[in-house]
């Protein structure tokens, strides 16, 4: 299974480390795909390398993104970050196993 996803900042990125980036989600596929009781998924970004992620509070209001200094040096790195203004790039999260997730470029 997998999901849509795109770019997301937090209006400061930072260039260097990556901090200030993650990837937003519908709020559908994250009622229909994460739990409540999850504290963090962890994310299989590029060459096999796996980082967790926590899932903020807010994560389960109306701020579905998944925000890691780690996705933004993966969009960084691949050409996907920085993107002009409301043009964020569009990914694909797969479901790779329990609590695990697949980022890929489209």
């Amino acid at each position: 299974m997998n999901m849509l996803a795109t770019g997301w900042y937090n209006g400061a990125p930072n260039q260097t480390t990556g901090a200030g980036y993650g990837i937003r989600i519908l709020a559908k596929d994250r009622d229909m795909y994460f739990y409540k009781a999850w504290p963090s998924v962890t994310i299989e970004m590029g060459n096999g390398a796996s980082y967790p992620i926590t899932l903020s509070r807010s994560f389960w209001k109306d701020c579905v993104e998944l925000r890691s200094k780690y996705i933004g040096q993966w969009m960084i790195k691949n050409g996907l970050a920085p993107w002009p203004k409301k043009s964020p790039p569009k990914l694909r999260l797969d479901i790779i196993g329990n609590k695990k997730l697949r980022l890929n470029k489209i």
